[in-house]
């Protein structure tokens, strides 16, 4: 979207059309469009606001309902945060007693508009005119938060009144590709982090992908999950972390949030032993954390081999952070072996876990060639070093 767009958009008629869509639908959008057109509207209007039609839809995803009155550009919603892990950020800068929070890369303003709505003072800015624009737009409806087309890292934070910043650094290429340095991160990551030095109450949005390494030695490092997708690990500091550094777990699910943080009592190398009567799965955040052991001493269990994420334990316990199955057949891994297995307990529908094995799950779905009337759910990992096949059930 480019300038003029904008502006059209933002005109009573633009805004009045936007408004009047009916729900997205790419199968009706041709013949939409040319209505349209043939009703006297602008081309370029038109299109700009089904392109707008299509965003908001799709960022229904990660604002519900909140996405018909928002606008959106293509890249700003690919990074944008979700609004129920918005929420959570908001909380932490409340709990810290953050009074006016500067987003120093506010994208389109999905985490503006979450700190704003729980009553802190937001200074937004981005350094594209665009982008800085539609964060306007999005947070019309709050006073307490100003948006300016500027670069963040220029701001003098003292003379601002700022107690504590936020910034989500671009990770993608102009072309769309991900970043993986973060020296080429947008603005570059050791750039942000030298503002705690002006402000402690510091917090980071990064991608999940960060290696543990390279999280700095005084903060809190939490990975987070929604609904079992793990979307980002969250960098905070100073006031923002109030149990210290560290490594935690944010899991969110289904309404629910749990986190899961290292102890003292955790053995950070848990046990390895044979399969027991469960297996955990753990959340793809705790793994990301490095809190596998974490959920092997809460369950008072052990891996199944040193290198994967599976834990077994001999009774089950009921976790918000790991999903428990009841093992019911371990067999070693071989082909006409699992099949003839299968078949003789008549199983025709099969899902396929996997860690540790290089087997594709859709290749072994067809060469199973199943064709009974039951369900089974089946694991494929190592277990003391050797392929096997755990059947399991969830609890």
């Amino acid at each position: 979207m480019d300038a003029q767009g904008l502006a059209q958009l933002l005109s009573p008629t633009g805004w009045a059309l936007l408004s009047a869509l009916p729900p997205y639908d790419e199968a009706r959008t041709m013949a939409l469009s040319e209505r349209l057109r043939h009703e006297g509207l602008d081309p370029a209007l038109v299109a700009a606001a089904l392109t707008q039609s299509r965003l908001r839809a799709k960022g229904h995803a990660k604002f519900g309902d909140f996405a018909d009155g928002m606008l959106f550009t293509p890249a700003g919603l690919e990074q944008a945060t979700r609004l129920t892990v918005a929420a959570q950020h908001a909380r932490r800068y409340l709990s810290a007693g953050s009074t006016h929070v500067a987003d120093l890369t506010c994208g389109i303003g999905a985490d503006s508009m979450t700190f704003a709505g729980v009553g802190l003072r937001v200074l937004a800015t981005d350094v594209d005119e665009i982008t800085a624009s539609v964060a306007t737009v999005n947070l019309r409806h709050f006073p307490e938060a100003e948006v300016r087309h500027a670069d963040g890292l220029d701001l003098d934070l003292a003379a601002e009144g700022v107690d504590a910043v936020y910034a989500d650094p671009a990770r993608r290429t102009s072309s769309g590709s991900r970043v993986f340095d973060p020296a080429a991160y947008s603005p570059p990551l050791d750039a942000v982090l030298a503002v705690r030095a002006q402000v402690p109450a510091l917090g980071l949005k990064l991608g999940p992908g960060i290696p543990r390494a390279a999280v700095p030695a005084d903060a809190e490092a939490q990975w987070v999950s929604v609904d079992g997708d793990v979307v980002e690990v969250g960098l905070w500091f100073g006031p923002l972390a109030p149990d210290g550094p560290g490594r935690s777990a944010l899991v969110l699910h289904h309404g629910t949030s749990h986190v899961l943080r290292s102890t003292p009592e955790d053995d950070p190398h848990p046990p390895v032993g044979p399969v027991g009567a469960y297996l955990y799965e753990p959340d793809g955040a705790v793994i990301r954390a490095g809190l596998v052991g974490t959920v092997a001493h809460e369950v008072h269990g052990r891996l199944l081999d040193p290198t994967i994420a599976y834990v077994t334990s001999d009774t089950l316990h009921d976790l918000p952070t790991a999903t428990a199955y009841r093992v019911l057949d371990t067999l070693p891994f071989g082909l006409k072996r699992l099949r003839t297995y299968l078949r003789g307990r008549d199983v025709g529908r099969i899902t396929i876990k996997k860690r540790g094995t290089a087997v594709v799950p859709e290749q072994l779905r067809s060469q199973l060639d199943l064709r009974g009337t039951t369900e089974a759910t089946i694991v494929l990992t190592r277990v003391g070093g050797t392929q096997q096949v755990l059947v399991v059930e969830s609890v």
